[in-house]
């Protein structure tokens, strides 16, 4: 999905932990180790877009973790899960990305690359995370670690 706003889109992402493993996408346009996730639509609230692009990202289906208020019925309110954390950087010196960072949990392993948008996809354990080979952003080890520990 291209850029919907000028200075700042609205972005879901997922640290997804399976056997005490942590996913990451080796990002084709960023160059670098990434979660899976990506821009929310204009029509999609911040769940429905991560459930979307993880999908299309990796074929798996997942367990968001964290808290979620139980749907009163008759109420048109939906509640959502809360996002274990939400920050906000540059993508470029004019445009920014806010991003809702969800922890899920996968029953499976087994992923399908998206070809178009990563070189490869790899299940990381914590040791791994550090080793220089992978030149993993630090605050992306911060959060695929405190994934691993919430799993």
């Amino acid at each position: 999905m291209p850029h919907i706003h000028k200075y700042i889109d609205f972005v879901s992402v997922a640290y997804i932990v399976h056997n005490n493993k942590v996913l990451l996408a080796d990002h084709k346009k960023y160059n670098t180790w990434l979660p899976v996730g990506g821009h929310i639509e204009l029509r999609e609230d911040p769940e429905q877009a991560l459930l979307r692009e993880v999908q299309e990202e990796c074929g798996l289906t997942i367990t968001l973790l964290g808290t979620r208020l139980p749907e009163i019925s008759g109420d048109t309110t939906k509640p959502l899960t809360t996002p274990q954390h939400i920050n906000i950087h540059d993508i470029t010196e004019k445009h920014k990305h806010v991003v809702f960072v969800y922890y899920a949990t996968s029953t499976s392993e087994n992923c399908t690359l998206a070809e178009k948008e990563h070189r490869n996809l790899k299940w990381f354990t914590k040791k791994e995370l550090d080793e220089n080979q992978y030149n993993i952003k630090s605050f992306i080890k911060i959060y695929s670690k405190e994934a691993l520990k919430l799993a």
